[in-house]
């Protein structure tokens, strides 16, 4: 016999008056049992469910997929020597006294010299720019001193790849592949000076060789400069960036490149959010003159600089620490004509605001060789505008590289230069007879001393001849920059200088270098 249990009915009546304090809930029994048994049906004017809102920022997936194909991995080998030194392969070396110091001894005993030649390799990223040429960037690192190149496409083909050129200075490089071996996809460069601190940004590249690997993240900083070429100017993101992502191109949200995942900071040798990028301002020239001439023509001033620092513009009068100090000029340089002179502060170059030092042998490398350019400085005080026609940087280093002597600044030895407080320069001819120098006096001749300076503290006047500095003779002004620098890398504190006077006396005075 069938029984009527209770339970039921009150377990719907329970559940519907639970429902019923809850807010925003309704208590309609739409899937529970009614008191008889029977299943009830939802009501004809249901309410719609809630609209969730999205959580977060919105998915790159649409832009990652378009833009994977352009990127590829760069594989390069390179043919080395494995006998002992230059061109030794680097073996790892057991701690002394480890359990493990036998085995290496063993299994490494054999390869240690004479064992022929050994391939290295090496991977990187790198991207498509023009498909219709076959042209690829990656960085100059990547690719150097390789002995063959090979591009590895996102869909598993791969295509042999030949060196178009080479600039180190801002570590690019382009390639070429054969664009009649497979269709290829590129992508464009953007505006990288339009990209502000936190914009997102997607970098694609080759992390420990894993391929093509999608990253976001957003510009952290800009104008960074990290030491690492005499251009720096790297865009700083916290897109994670590893080894193998170097020549990989960082987008913006609209799937241009704004800049070349170069370099990282990082301890243990992995990403901790701190990434620097070439900007593609920087880039697209660089790539330009490569793919035209197969190496960089950069224009070039001619001047030895330095920061101005705060002391510095107080001892000029100048009441903004601005510009770059002009504390050399390049013998045969372009402005060896006195256009501008040592202790002349650039404050503008061809219309570009110069605030830093650094900003300026980035500003003339851009420019066209052979340009007239405006050079607007400083010059006791007053604003004075001059007409420079630009030389080619390549050209003055070559030169310099040919005559064995070191390049300034700006490449080329240095005809005169600014030192504690000093102006000095060659002992020419010209300068014996201005300043009444006997023949018998060699050395560095002091041109001018600043006042209130330190060499003017110690009786330091124009026409005085240094000898020594430290006792170690000089004879050009390139020799007294650099005792100087070498004393103030040893922690000195004084520069000890052994000057002549015009008739040839020697006296010995200590000059401060703080």
């Amino acid at each position: 016999m069938n029984r009527h249990h209770p339970m039921p009915a009150l377990r719907n009546f329970l559940l519907a008056a639970a429902l019923a304090v809850l807010p925003g809930v309704s208590a309609a029994p739409s899937f529970a049992q009614t008191s008889s048994g029977t299943e009830a049906q939802p009501p004809a004017s249901a309410p719609a469910a809630p609209h969730v809102t999205q959580a977060g920022p919105a998915s790159v997936a649409d832009l990652a997929e378009g833009l994977l194909g352009a990127v590829v991995n760069v594989s390069t080998s390179q043919r080395i020597t494995g006998s002992e030194g230059q061109g030794t392969v680097p073996l790892p070396q057991a701690p002394e006294g480890s359990p493990f110091q036998d085995f290496f001894d063993e299994f490494f005993k054999d390869r240690q010299g004479g064992g022929g030649p050994q391939q290295v390799q090496s991977l990187g990223s790198g991207f498509v720019v023009d498909a219709e040429e076959g042209i690829i960037v990656t960085n100059n690192h990547v690719i150097a001193d390789a002995d063959e190149i090979e591009v590895n496409f996102s869909d598993g083909s791969k295509l042999k790849a030949e060196l178009v050129g080479t600039d180190p200075k801002t570590d690019i490089a382009v390639l070429k592949v054969d664009p009649t071996l497979k269709k290829l996809k590129a992508v464009k460069f953007g505006d990288s000076d339009k990209m502000r601190i936190g914009d997102w940004v997607m970098a694609i590249g080759n992390p420990f060789g894993l391929g093509g690997t999608v990253t976001v993240g957003i510009i952290s900083a800009r104008n960074r400069d990290i030491d690492a070429g005499p251009y720096d100017d790297f865009i700083q993101t916290d897109a994670a960036i590893n080894r193998g992502n170097s020549g990989g191109p960082l987008f913006n949200m609209y799937g241009e490149v704004v800049g070349i995942n170069t370099a990282i900071i990082s301890p243990s040798g992995g990403s901790i959010g701190i990434g620097f990028s070439i900007p593609a301002e920087m880039a697209i020239g660089v790539v330009s003159q490569l793919r035209e001439f197969g190496e960089t023509r950069r224009g070039w001033l001619g001047v030895r600089i330095q920061p101005v620092t705060d002391e510095i513009a107080e001892s000029l009068g100048i009441k903004l620490a601005r510009g770059a100090l002009v504390s050399g000029i390049i013998k045969g340089g372009p402005v060896d004509n006195g256009v501008i002179e040592v202790g002349d502060v650039i404050i503008k170059f061809d219309g570009k605001d110069i605030n830093e030092s650094r900003e300026l042998p980035l500003a003339v490398a851009e420019s066209p060789v052979g340009k007239e350019v405006e050079v607007v400085v400083l010059r006791k005080g007053e604003e004075v505008t001059v007409k420079v026609t630009l030389g080619r940087l390549e050209e003055g280093e070559k030169l310099v590289e040919a005559e064995g002597a070191q390049p300034g600044e700006d490449g080329g030895p240095v005809a005169t230069a600014s030192v504690l407080g000093m102006t000095v320069g060659e002992l020419t001819e010209e300068a014996r007879t201005k300043f009444g120098i006997g023949p018998d006096v060699s050395g560095v001749v002091v041109t001018e001393v600043a006042p209130d300076s330190a060499a003017a503290e110690r009786g330091i006047a124009a026409g005085d001849v240094i000898t020594e500095i430290a006792q170690e003779s000089v004879s050009a002004p390139k020799d007294v920059l650099d005792r100087v620098a070498a004393l103030k890398e040893q922690g000195r504190k004084n520069a000890l200088l052994m000057l002549s006077s015009k008739t040839g006396e020697l006296r010995f005075v200590t000059v401060r270098m703080d």
